[in-house]
């Protein structure tokens, strides 16, 4: 089969054939790809910044965002079958640790990552396990949902942590409607009574920001932390940053009122703030990791009620450089997806 595969970091990856996947154990579960997501995690992982947290050996197959058809099933898998469509958690769990009791799958003890740490769905089978698989309704075509599996379940992970700081009469603001932000504004709008004020440096991102749940836009041109604290009278509750590079993470504080938080959800930058700051003004720093397998469960139900909509832009395996490219350069609006 094909493969999107790296072989050493800060080189372009390599569409090549590999042999395809097999069932290993009574639980694992062989998935066609219908689609996987072009994450900016992929160009974090090519620069080789998750070289040394993943352990992962090159050459190996990337793409953490993955929806399909199962192909082949375990003896002792009970939950799909053959032919069934289904979107992948996109980290496979033991089910048996403390976090996987306590319903913080995504903190298990023992858990795989594929496409970060082994060989994941940019390609046209993956081998995941039972417990990643979520059935979706007849009909549903993968490559319409496959970045739900991560960029959707972070966005609405972190929406779903901030839920309790954002009741009427609250303001958050979303730094970023790119492929993150504009999964994080739906679900914001679907689960929330807050005012969402949406700031970006491109204007294509805010018209689609305003058709989505934005009830502000504010274009990111050196004047947003004043025009942000002016809509909200004097900054927001929360801040959702789906950016956390490029300078975005460093103005985050500055869009909030005294007591608020700020959600780190995009990375590759880094936070300077003084501790001053932050005990004087009672801010808190969260960060969010991914999500729950319950909370991509619930995502794919407001999806399939339309109350979340996917925004993608699609690709052959054979243009993935030209995908990798676009995303580089911001010409993708949503979320860029790869079709085997």
């Amino acid at each position: 089969m094909r493969a999107v595969r790296v072989h050493a970091y800060h080189e372009p990856p390599q569409l090549e054939e590999v042999p395809e996947p097999t069932i290993q154990g009574p639980h694992d579960v062989i998935v066609k790809i219908g689609g996987a997501g072009l994450c900016r995690t992929d160009l974090h992982i090519i620069e080789g910044q998750w070289a040394e947290i993943s352990g992962v050996a090159l050459p190996y197959t990337i793409g953490h965002e993955n929806a399909g058809w199962v192909s082949e099933v375990g003896s002792a898998v009970t939950n799909v079958a053959v032919g069934d469509t289904v979107i992948l958690h996109p980290t496979p769990t033991c089910g048996l640790c403390h976090a996987c009791r306590a319903g913080d799958d995504m903190h298990c003890a023992d858990s795989t990552f594929p496409g970060i740490d082994s060989d994941g769905g940019m390609a046209e089978y993956l081998h995941t396990h039972d417990r990643a698989c979520i059935e979706l309704e007849d009909g549903t075509n993968p490559q319409d949902v496959a970045a739900l599996a991560d960029a959707g379940i972070t966005a609405y992970h972190a929406v779903r942590k901030a839920m309790p700081l954002l009741h009427p009469g609250t303001h958050c603001v979303v730094v970023g409607a790119g492929g993150l932000g504009h999964i994080g504004i739906q679900s914001l709008a679907a689960l929330t009574a807050t005012e969402i004020t949406v700031v970006d440096p491109n204007p294509e991102a805010l018209e689609l920001a305003e058709q989505i749940g934005a009830h502000h836009t504010v274009l990111a041109d050196g004047s947003q932390v004043d025009q942000v604290a002016e809509i909200s009278h004097g900054g927001a509750q929360v801040v959702l940053d789906f950016v956390g590079e490029g300078g975005a993470e460093k103005q985050a504080p500055s869009l909030l009122r005294n007591g608020g938080s700020h959600f780190v959800i995009g990375y590759g930058g880094a936070l300077d703030l003084d501790t001053i700051q932050i005990v004087s003004r009672e801010i808190n720093v969260i960060g969010n990791l991914v999500g729950t397998h319950n909370d991509l469960a619930e995502l794919m139900n407001l999806a399939q009620r339309g109350l979340v909509t996917l925004h993608t832009q699609t690709y052959s395996l054979d243009d993935v450089h030209t995908a990798i490219a676009d995303l580089e350069n911001g010409r993708i609006r949503g979320r860029g997806i790869l079709v085997p």
